[in-house]
């Protein structure tokens, strides 16, 4: 939409917002999300961790909105819990910035490599392979992994480091002995250790 059309409320009724717009700029609206980033929440609750429940809720919103956006051939390319907007108080999850994604190339040498954040990146896109929308599947399982742990992976790593050893000696980040065997599969088994041809989202 132009800036035209667009009302920004202003929190000083005496100013006039819309005289500081530039007259044919484009605008992208996006609905705001009070309860903040995914990253955020986790990080607040590092000590005591998220209830089971909440843990699971955030998890299938997540594979809910990536099922949705892969069921269009829309491969994401950033998935981490930084791009992941809550809604308040609901904790509601919702997908954000897709400044990276891109239509599924029907081959998969056609999509660029190196693309998104290191300790997110599946091993063939930092290695520089063909790959296809599963790599949004393996950054699933590193974020299952934050979202059970409230923690960061790979925090004691550099980034030369972390792409090295994820790349050319399967590291991941270790899971708990406490976690579920549900969810460790889902989260070790499944997720992190995806690759080109692993499962889709119906199995999951």
């Amino acid at each position: 939409m132009g800036t035209s059309e667009l009302k920004i409320p202003s929190k000083n009724p005496s100013s006039d917002c819309q005289n500081s717009l530039p007259a044919r700029a484009c605008c992208v609206v996006v609905e705001y999300l009070s309860g903040g980033t995914l990253k955020k929440h986790l990080i607040k609750n590092y000590r005591k961790k998220l209830t089971y429940s909440n843990v699971i809720q955030i998890a299938l919103d997540l594979s809910r909105g990536l099922s949705y956006l892969h069921s269009k051939k829309i491969v994401h390319r950033d998935v981490k819990t930084e791009n992941m907007l809550l809604e308040h108080p609901s904790r509601t999850l919702k997908i954000a910035d897709f400044g990276v994604a891109r239509v599924e190339a029907q081959n998969p040498k056609d999509m660029t490599g190196e693309t998104g954040t290191l300790g997110y990146m599946a091993p063939e896109v930092l290695d520089g392979k063909p790959y296809n929308r599963k790599c949004d599947v393996y950054s699933f399982g590193i974020c299952l992994w934050e979202i059970y742990c409230c923690d960061m992976p790979y925090a004691d790593l550099s980034f030369a480091e972390v792409s090295s050893a994820v790349v050319r000696h399967n590291l991941r980040p270790e899971i708990p002995r406490c976690c579920p065997s549900a969810w460790r599969m889902s989260c070790g088994g499944v997720g992190m250790r995806i690759r080109t041809g692993g499962p889709t989202w119906r199995r999951l």
